[in-house]
Parts: C-alpha cells; sequence; structure tokens
C-alpha cells in the first residue's frame, strides 16, 4: 500500500467520524443549537459523511473507510490481502482523530449533558432492545447490504461514485439502522468507543464493553457473507446468463 493511499484512506476515515459522530453529538449533547433534530437529521448526515470521506480518499486509496468493505474487496479480488493490514491501520487511526475532534469540537456540551448514556451513544452504537443473538443479526444484515451493493455498482455503476454509496448508507440507516444505530463498520464503532474509554469526557459512564463485540463481529460477517455471494450468484451466474 503506497503512503498516499495510507494517509488518504486515514483522512478520509477521519472526515467520515468528524461528520457521523459529530452530528450525533450536535442532535444529543445539551445546548447544541441542532439538539432534538432527530433520526432523519443524523442518517443524512452519515450519507453525507460518508460523501465526503469517499471523495477525499477514493482517487488514493480507493475509500474503503471500513474494515468490512476491505474484507470482502479482498475476498472478491478486488483488495490485495497483503494490504489489508495497511487498510486496517489507516481506518482506526482515522477513527482515533475524528472522533478525537468531536471531543474537542463540542467540549463545552459534554459537561451540560448529564446521561452518561448520550455521551456514549455519540461515540458508539448500542441496541434499541438488547439482545445479542439479534443485534449480531441486525449487523450482519445492513452489512451485507452495504457490502453487496457496493460490489454491484463497482461491477456496473462506479461512475456514479460517492453519491451512490451515500444515498446507500442513508436507505440503510433509515431502513435497517433502528435496531442497532447500524455501525456497519467496526472502525466506526470500536475506535470511537476506545476514544470514549480514553478521553476526559466528564461523567461519560461506561464504554459498554459487554455489547462492543457485535458492532464488530456483525459488520465482519455480513461483509464476508456478501462478497461470496456477490461472487458465487451474482458475479458467476447472473452476469454469464446476461452475457449469453
Amino acid at each position: 500500500m503506497k503512503p498516499e493511499a495510507f494517509v488518504a484512506e486515514m483522512i478520509g476515515t477521519m472526515i467520515l467520524i468528524l461528520l457521523g459522530d459529530g452530528v450525533v453529538a450536535g442532535v444529543l449533547l445539551n445546548k447544541s443549537k441542532a439538539f432534538a433534530g432527530g433520526w432523519i437529521v443524523i442518517t443524512l448526515a452519515w450519507g453525507l459523511a460518508v460523501f465526503s470521506g469517499v471523495v477525499v480518499s477514493g482517487p488514493y486509496s480507493g475509500a474503503h473507510l471500513n474494515p468490512a468493505v476491505t474484507l470482502g474487496l479482498a475476498i472478491v479480488g478486488k483488495t490485495p490481502w497483503d494490504q489489508v493490514p495497511m487498510y486496517l491501520v489507516a481506518q482506526f487511526l482515522g477513527a482515533f482523530i475524528g472522533a478525537t475532534l468531536v471531543f474537542l469540537h463540542y467540549y463545552p456540551h459534554w459537561a451540560e449533558t448529564e446521561d452518561p448514556g448520550l455521551k456514549l451513544a455519540v461515540f458508539s452504537t448500542g441496541p434499541a432492545i438488547r439482545s445479542p443473538l439479534w443485534n449480531l443479526v441486525s449487523e450482519i444484515i445492513g452489512t451485507f447490504v452495504l457490502v453487496f451493493v457496493i460490489l454491484c455498482l463497482g461491477a456496473n455503476t462506479a461512475s456514479l461514485g460517492p453519491l451512490a454509496v451515500a444515498l446507500l448508507i442513508v436507505v440503510i440507516g433509515l431502513s435497517l439502522g433502528g435496531t442497532t444505530g447500524y455501525a456497519i463498520n467496526p472502525a466506526r464503532d470500536l475506535g470511537p468507543r476506545i476514544m470514549h474509554a480514553v478521553l476526559p469526557i466528564p461523567g461519560k459512564g461506561s464504554s459498554d464493553w459487554e455489547y462492543a463485540w457485535i458492532p464488530v463481529a456483525g459488520p465482519l460477517i455480513g461483509g464476508a457473507i456478501a462478497a461470496f455471494i456477490w461472487m458465487a450468484a451474482y458475479q458467476n451466474f447472473i452476469l454469464n446468463v446476461f452475457k449469453n
């Protein structure tokens, strides 16, 4: 992986987390002008956060911004396996930096917000109903859609670029995000969760490590399933039918 690709992937992920976690902070933290903006605001801004991250890093690293996407692309042969570790390092470093910038940007608002659960929600996801099995299933399904559609876009309509991926994130959030907050990205959840544990956030409470494995394992499983199904059912069968 070239140095410029590493830096671009890191910066793209930083932008993703800064804007994505930033909108959650704006909606949840007391005395923010965006306070109580609601789910539509959050899902729309997360889509635009992905758009921004892809624009920044796309020309240099391909803008994975997500270990589940990197895994899926490696399985289908679009990313060399020896580059996977560096993609992951870049993504997590970007997530650490982005989460720290959110902390600094909203610094006066942490002390004004009493609920520690809201502070954690700025950094990481949590279930609406805590049920580990079904929370895991939700993350698998959401990430399956993400990676499968990205693979289809790459095969058919790559010219749509960042806008298509942004709209995909919005619809996943609106349709499938209500159960777990749609992490669909291990770096997006685990990186900021680690920073929540490390940063001196007033009255922050627990980082909920008991739940933390779900938004890591679920997306990786979902991304892998999407890659295998795309290769077996879409690439090798459906496309060949149309070619014939």
